[in-house]
């Protein structure tokens, strides 16, 4: 059973969302504001729910100081509109965002693409050394059973997201994939109008890949058309 801690202030909404996230199979832990979640959060949950607007300490705060310690999938809960708040977000290292109100089957679905991507089995786990849940690239080395990359034997702290992305480029080194493609692929979800969440996500990869061993940048970006994985 995964369990999920559930940031928010409105009293009434985390009753609903509690009912309904119990429904779906998932143990739910409620805080009502940032710092109440720090105090809460470990290493057993498997997601958290965080909403942004909230007293004592914001969301993008919150998620400031989880990203110093946990590689956590976070889904934000943003206000309709605060698109420099979602940009935020994923800039810091959110896995997705949801503005609210939204529609409960959508949260749920979010949720359950999010845990297939970051959800560690125990057939995994025990594999995981073997050559076959490897995945090797200039340098790079993907562990899929810990979702784990390396660079030399360096950890490079990478999301779920940002893993799913990663492993899905180098499947194809070399090929063009579109934005559409990539959120299906790598996010589980369909790309809708005006969402910059695969733009973030590699924003974020280019921060935290150290240089490659030819001094050329690991991806091109072509414009209207996706990203590359660039083999020279």
């Amino acid at each position: 059973m995964a369990k999920i801690l559930l940031v928010d202030d409105d009293l009434e909404l985390t009753e609903l969302l509690v009912e309904l996230l119990s429904l779906e199979g998932f143990q739910i832990d409620v805080a009502h504001n940032g710092q109440e979640a720090l105090d809460k959060l470990d290493a057993s949950y498997s997601l958290v729910l965080l909403d942004i607007m909230m007293p004592v300490l914001n969301g993008i705060e919150t998620l400031k100081r989880i990203r110093q310690r946990y590689t956590i999938p976070v889904l934000m809960l943003t206000a309709c509109g605060d698109d420099i708040d979602r940009v935020l977000g994923l800039e810091l290292g959110a896995d997705d965002y949801l503005p609210k109100p939204f529609n409960d089957r959508e949260l749920v679905a979010r949720i359950k693409a999010i845990l297939r991507r970051s959800v560690i089995t125990t057939e995994q786990n025990d594999d995981a050394q073997t050559e076959n849940h490897l995945i090797k690239f200039k340098g790079l080395v993907l562990h899929k059973g810990h979702q784990q990359a390396t660079f030399h034997e360096q950890d490079l702290g990478l999301t779920g997201s940002e893993f799913a992305l990663l492993s899905r480029l180098i499947q194809s080194p070399g090929e063009v994939l579109s934005r559409e493609l990539l959120s299906l692929d790598a996010l589980g979800k369909q790309l809708s109008p005006f969402d910059r969440t695969i733009d973030m996500h590699m924003s974020n990869l280019r921060k935290k890949l150290p240089k490659c061993e030819n001094d050329l940048p690991w991806f091109k970006t072509l414009r209207g058309r996706g990203y590359i994985l660039l083999i020279d």
